[in-house]
């Protein structure tokens, strides 16, 4: 694969999330939030895996792409209509993604494969998409965890129910990593009372 294909790849990828309405605040700066959450999960891909192919790369930063244009509200807002919302987005960012790839002549096998790994197929028999959901929970725990503990304050018992979900879904490599993340005194709290 040549390197110009890829940063064009990646390059298109962040320019599609760049259009995000909705803005985060890093070092002080508004963000749009997706263009945000891609480049914070490719810096946790080369923290956690240094050897990652450039296919998990490129899966790794668009596994939101415009995420934004599907929202929640859109499907009911019960368990099922979560569910459903799930499918609908890991379609239309692995389609998305793929057809960016098309453009840039990756192999067929090479869309193939990013397609599976933003839609989450093979999780048990694809170490790198095990990667992938690794880094995924990384990304949550590190930057959205303390946001998460804040809006559900009073909800501890869900919590701790999401961290054991989160845990679940992660390798011991995962594990390793999640418990080197720096968290707030309460974050480490309600993940030492969900490990316990």
């Amino acid at each position: 694969m040549s390197q110009d294909k890829f940063q064009e790849t990646i390059a298109e990828i962040d320019r599609l999330n760049a259009l995000d309405p909705n803005m985060e605040s890093k070092d002080g700066k508004p963000v749009p939030k997706e263009l945000l959450y891609g480049q914070r999960m490719s810096t946790m891909l080369l923290d956690f895996e240094q050897n990652a192919s450039e296919t998990l790369k490129i899966a790794v930063r668009g596994q939101h792409i415009q995420r934004w244009t599907i929202p929640r509200e859109s499907y009911p807002m019960d368990r099922k209509g979560y569910l459903m919302w799930r499918t609908e987005l890991k379609k239309f960012h692995g389609a998305l993604v793929s057809s960016i790839m098309q453009k840039y002549r990756y192999a067929p096998e090479e869309i193939q494969h990013v397609e599976d790994l933003i839609n989450k197929r093979r999780l048990k028999t694809d170490p790198e998409a095990q990667c992938l959901e690794d880094v995924v929970c990384l990304v949550f725990l590190q930057y959205y965890f303390d946001e998460f503990i804040g809006k559900h304050a009073h909800e501890e018992d869900k919590i701790i129910d999401i961290i054991r979900k989160t845990w679940k879904k992660m390798s011991e490599k995962g594990h390793a990593a999640a418990l080197k993340l720096r968290h707030s005194e309460k974050a480490l709290e309600l993940v030492q009372r969900a490990l316990s």
